[in-house]
């Protein structure tokens, strides 16, 4: 698989990982590339920035199924198919379960999870379409390590994981790949109030993750062998990594205090 004249619809493409992967997709022959992000004028300024890509612009909220159906509907009636699906659109809000405001909780299941479950429900059709499909989930470091103060965010991020695996297992009988990233922490809007913090750069981590994707990787995890050795001891001996969590439980409250991107 390449990207050399591919049809693509990613979310939240105007920030971030989404902005990067946007144009590497460009510099990679992406023809054709649907964008869904809430910000009318960020939306036409990176069409701007690629005039060599036909761009479909959809302005909306994840979180409306409306939107999202209706950017299925314009892809099937404008494209008839789809190559790559990106589901890269994601909220946080961190802190104390029982301070988090209702809605907040609510927003991140629906924008982190209930969106890409439909989005994907809406986009199989179309991939189905395609000679060679494929989807990308942007997860998150702590979908794959559950961590005090982002239980919200956390289980929204570690769902996608799951999805994924399922979704490759129902859909390999028509080869679409689907593959999912987990970014450690990443130098974008969501992290803003991290300065001075040592990060990963929005560009390595939309290029990585694009070659996962050519590579047929199935989970593109970051944060190096620190990173791996922590998920297997998680996974084989849970009591272990708690503390680990334990450990750095005063500092995390600290830097969860409000960390919010919505």
């Amino acid at each position: 698989m390449d990207f050399e004249n591919k049809k693509v619809l990613i979310t939240g493409g105007t920030r971030g990982i989404g902005r990067c992967m946007v144009a590497e997709l460009a510099r990679a022959g992406a023809s054709h590339i649907a964008v869904i992000a809430r910000d009318k004028k960020m939306l036409k300024q990176l069409a701007a920035a690629h005039p060599e890509v036909s761009f479909m612009r959809i302005v909306g909220d994840v979180a409306h199924s409306e939107v999202l159906r209706e950017a299925a509907a314009r892809i099937e009636d404008e494209w008839g198919h789809l190559d790559l699906l990106i589901n890269n659109a994601g909220i946080l809000s961190a802190g104390p379960l029982e301070e988090l405001p209702d809605e907040e909780l609510y927003d991140q299941v629906a924008v982190n999870l209930t969106a890409v479950l439909l989005l994907t429900k809406y986009c199989v059709p179309l991939l189905k379409a395609s000679k060679e499909g494929a989807i990308l989930n942007i997860s998150s470091g702590l979908g794959l390590l559950g961590q005090p103060f982002y239980a919200v965010y956390g289980s929204t991020k570690a769902a996608l994981k799951q999805f994924t695996d399922c979704m490759r297992r129902e859909l390999a009988p028509y080869r679409i790949h689907v593959a999912c990233a987990y970014p450690t922490a990443t130098d974008t809007d969501m992290m803003k109030k991290f300065v001075g913090r040592e990060m990963e750069s929005p560009e390595s981590v939309a290029k990585r993750s694009l070659q996962g994707v050519l590579q047929k990787e199935l989970h593109i995890v970051f944060g190096g062998e620190e990173r791996e050795a922590h998920v297997k001891l998680n996974f084989e001996a849970p009591g272990k990594f708690d503390a680990i969590a334990a450990a750095h439980y005063e500092k995390r409250r600290d830097s969860s205090a409000g960390h919010k991107a919505l």
